[in-house]
């Protein structure tokens, strides 16, 4: 149903390659190799991010640092380098695949968690952490940034439910949501002191300088435990490509499946930025990297967002520590730069399809 059992004809020889099987064969191939293309991009990512920086470290430096040798290069690479790169790879994976999700459930290709108004909900939560418990406690802004991501979704829902479980709905629902919360941010700032407004900036900048490993591991445990469950429901996600009507007839619970993704979405968005502030655009833009390489199938999908998610943070904060030494520009401005680019890029391509 969701892929065409027709023959592709060599375009130098006018003759037919494959058919039905043979075709699906291939395609998954060409799948399976887009997947491999982008883990090879991520893990180089990742390899970068550990070398090159203002202190430029070698394979061996590495290596030796691995095996535990002690040293200056040793400590800029596990102590600093090391738990920047795990973080922007958890984050990337857990933005990506919750935008990935809601695009599929909400039948919209600009959705994702940030435009559903949790991202808002969790940088108000911050916010009002940062003022209420100052910057010198994170945790208390972190946990304060998680249960307002959660009211948020709570809001969303609630508004779905009073007017029915359309994905219109919840698209209106979360842009009202994401006003209120900005509002009341804004406010915040117009009210706060110099320092509290200085401390609320950078937050929403996005940075993973004070990424630790006590974050990482709380940040892994939120962002791994809905994976699963989003995985084994790909095929249902498959189902809404052909709508609402059709996913119903092919026995998907569409309220039920809808509501309990974005739950899992906004859950993989809150466990992304609560520790290091806003992060725009990986879960609108790293679906449609991966979506071009893997196509809408999200069986496979859903692990290229993951993978296309990392590597673009990864590399984000990669650009952002050598673009300027030796000042870090804050990485959520980086992506922006990264994203907005790629976002008319794909306003103009389907604008070109329609035509």
């Amino acid at each position: 149903m969701f892929f065409r059992d027709t023959a592709t004809v060599n375009e130098a020889g006018g003759r037919p390659e494959a058919t039905g099987a043979a075709a699906y064969g291939l395609m998954g191939r060409r799948k399976t190799l887009g997947l491999f293309a982008l883990l090879c991009l991520t893990l180089g990512a990742a390899l970068a991010g550990l070398l090159i920086g203002t202190y430029d470290t070698g394979i061996r430096d590495l290596a030796a640092a691995l095996l535990g040798e002690t040293g200056t290069k040793s400590a800029i690479i596990l102590g600093l380098r090391l738990p920047r790169v795990v973080m922007a790879l958890l984050v990337g994976a857990g933005l990506a695949v919750g935008g990935a999700v809601c695009q599929a459930v909400l039948g919209n290709p600009l959705a994702s968690p940030f435009t559903l108004g949790v991202s808002s909900g969790a940088g108000f939560g911050a916010v009002l952490g940062i003022v209420l418990f100052h910057s010198s406690h994170p945790d208390a802004v972190a946990a304060s940034a998680l249960v307002f991501a959660a009211i948020s979704t709570l809001l969303i829902l609630g508004i779905n439910n009073i007017r029915g479980a359309g994905s219109e709905t919840l698209i209106l629902g979360g842009v009202a949501v994401m006003f209120l919360f900005s509002s009341l941010t804004s406010f915040v700032q117009y009210t706060g002191t110099l320092q509290e407004v200085g401390d609320i900036v950078f937050w929403f900048f996005g940075s993973l300088s004070k990424a630790g490993w006590r974050h990482i591991a709380v940040s892994a445990v939120m962002i791994a435990l809905p994976m699963p469950y989003l995985y084994l429901k790909a095929w249902d996600y498959n189902a809404f490509l052909a709508g609402d009507e059709a996913a119903l007839a092919l026995g998907v619970h569409v309220g039920r499946l809808r509501t309990a993704s974005i739950c899992l979405s906004a859950l993989l968005t809150a466990g992304a930025i609560c520790f290091v502030g806003v992060i725009g655009f990986i879960g609108l833009v790293a679906p449609h990297i991966a979506r071009m390489l893997v196509g809408s199938d999200h069986r496979y999908l859903l692990p290229a967002s993951a993978l296309s998610g990392a590597a673009l943070v990864a590399l984000a904060d990669l650009i952002s520590r050598i673009l300027w030494p030796p000042q870090i520009i804050p990485i959520g401005i980086m992506t922006s730069f990264l994203g907005v680019p790629f976002f008319f890029f794909l306003l103009v391509r389907r604008t070109r399809r329609r035509l």
